[in-house]
């Protein structure tokens, strides 16, 4: 089946920290309490903006599930900030920030509850990230299929077939 909507992890999927890119995992921005306003060291990954354009005119649903330990009010204000700040708000159908406790289960239940909500199968469905526990496992436990970013910080776990070097990639999977 033809995937209609896509979802995204945000933190070193969408956008990453300016100074360390895929060399550092991007928590580390929000840990760091010499940076005041982490969204201010914040760039966009490599083709995000071209990859999230063609994907709005392609007619595709895009959704951004962003792992947050803030309560689910304030994580959602911190997320909806920074996609304002990159001016994606056009391009985003849908955000929601996803519990860090228990992350990596929590994102593949919130995909299942959309899809539910748009009444849309799990073969439909591709989620995009960074992290194979956080992103990749969480999709795929729940049937839906998932692909990984490579990046320094994040070792393969196992041999996977699934990864991308940059956003853009996912057109190669798509078609």
């Amino acid at each position: 089946m033809k995937k209609r909507i896509i979802f995204f992890d945000a933190d070193g999927t969408i956008w990453h920290p300016k100074k360390t890119k895929y060399k550092k995992h991007p928590v580390w921005i929000y840990l760091d309490k010499r940076v005041k306003n982490p969204r201010d060291h914040l760039i966009l990954t490599p083709s995000a903006l071209q990859t999230l354009t063609r994907l709005k005119k392609l007619g595709l649903l895009t959704v951004i599930l962003s792992t947050s330990p803030r309560k689910q009010k304030e994580a959602d204000a911190r997320l909806n900030d920074k996609i304002k700040h990159f001016k994606l708000d056009k391009l985003i159908t849908e955000f929601h920030a996803t519990p860090a406790k228990g992350a990596n289960k929590s994102k593949g239940r919130n995909i299942v509850r959309i899809l539910k909500r748009r009444n849309l199968s799990k073969s439909s469905a591709l989620m995009v990230g960074d992290s194979y526990e956080w992103d990749f496992e969480p999709a795929n436990r729940h049937g839906i299929d998932a692909l990984l970013i490579e990046s320094d910080y994040e070792p393969m776990k196992t041999k996977l077939k699934r990864t991308i070097k940059k956003l853009s990639d996912i057109f190669a999977y798509l078609s």
